[in-house]
């Protein structure tokens, strides 16, 4: 079986509510930090000194500690490729939680190893002892989310610490994509600190406003993170991320006051879904997942003439029925529940 990312449409028209991105934009910093940009500098190969030590600050750790990447997606690569080269006679295992973001399985597939799916228990809470069970001599790679993309759910400290201690020899890579949202991470956790075979994968795409610079980051024991360095290329991260990256961190006020906006987005979406009579999974994340049944084509496609593009599930394990719609500013939240409103009240 082939693990390929879906990727989703991306017009530069309509509200695009389908991958959970920053609906308020970047720092208005970003901005004017990139157009310090020269024709001599963009001639340069860059310097990442500047943007390391604001990432260092803003996650509490030395630079020995952390390793910025092509967005998230070039770290989960990178740690793949790492975990599975070169290991053992046999092939090695990669476990992924699913449902999933789709690059995990897809990236550990590229690199060769053997996928091995462990669903969301029912209600999609945590399946800890299926993880524990799924674990062999052959695991290299186990692949956690949280809050997981697309159900928005935390996982369990406990949870993580135990699949950490249970596979010693494995790289256990806990996806924080969304940990600006869910305001909790493993960083400064004992749990972290206390197992090497942890990776934190953050990203500067969603809160920070960053998707299109591709900005990324893994932090994890110097001895973990060592065999991932020899993996990336020198100069994997452009230019205008490594400018972009320390100004959009310095920006505090546009930082929490775009959090403030996806909490009360949220508040409104669930209690829109909440008069609708439509299940739904509260969030720790930018978005929300919501199972409007057999209809999900048809909502999704009435709200597409409508010029707001949410992302159907249905595919997904586990989220037969299900749309997932981002909760960026508040503005965009009023103009989908209005058209969510339409057009489930059309179809009844």
């Amino acid at each position: 079986m082939d693990y390929l990312y879906e990727k989703a449409p991306t017009p530069q028209s309509g509200l695009r509510l389908h991958l959970n991105e920053n609906t308020g934009g970047c720092s208005p910093a970003v901005l004017e930090a990139l157009r310090t940009i020269t024709r001599e500098t963009a001639a340069l190969y860059p310097d990442y000194a500047d943007a390391t030590a604001a990432a260092c600050r803003r996650f509490g750790v030395p630079e020995s500690h952390l390793l910025l990447t092509n967005g998230l997606d070039e770290g989960i690569l990178a740690a793949s490729i790492s975990a599975l080269r070169g290991r053992s006679a046999e092939q090695p295992q990669a476990i992924v939680i699913v449902p999933a973001f789709d690059m995990q399985a897809a990236c550990a597939d590229a690199a060769g190893a053997r996928i091995v799916e462990v669903p969301l228990d029912f209600n999609f809470e945590f399946p800890l002892r299926n993880v524990l069970a799924a674990i062999t001599r052959a695991t290299r790679i186990i692949f956690i989310t949280s809050p997981n993309n697309p159900t928005g759910m935390s996982v369990p400290r406990g949870s993580i610490g135990a699949i950490a201690e249970a596979a010693p020899d494995a790289m256990v890579f806990v996806d924080e994509a969304y940990a600006d949202f869910s305001e909790t991470t493993l960083l400064g956790d004992p749990v972290f600190d206390d197992h090497s075979n942890l990776v934190v994968g953050r990203t500067f795409s969603k809160a920070y406003g960053l998707a299109a610079l591709r900005g990324g980051a893994l932090i994890a024991a110097p001895e973990t993170l060592a065999p991932i360095r020899r993996v990336l290329p020198p100069f994997s991260i452009n230019l205008a991320a490594a400018v972009a990256i320390p100004a959009a961190l310095r920006d505090r006020q546009h930082y929490t006051s775009y959090l403030a906006e996806v909490r009360e987005s949220k508040r409104l979406l669930y209690e829109a879904l909440d008069r609708a009579g439509v299940q739904y999974w509260p969030s720790d994340a930018n978005f929300v997942l919501a199972r409007v049944g057999e209809a999900a084509g048809r909502v999704c496609e009435g709200l597409l003439q409508k010029g707001i593009l949410v992302r159907d599930r249905s595919k997904a394990h586990g989220c037969q029925g299900c749309v997932r719609i981002t909760t960026g500013t508040v503005e965009h939240t009023r103009q989908c529940i209005e058209a969510l409103e339409e057009v489930l009240c059309g179809g009844r």
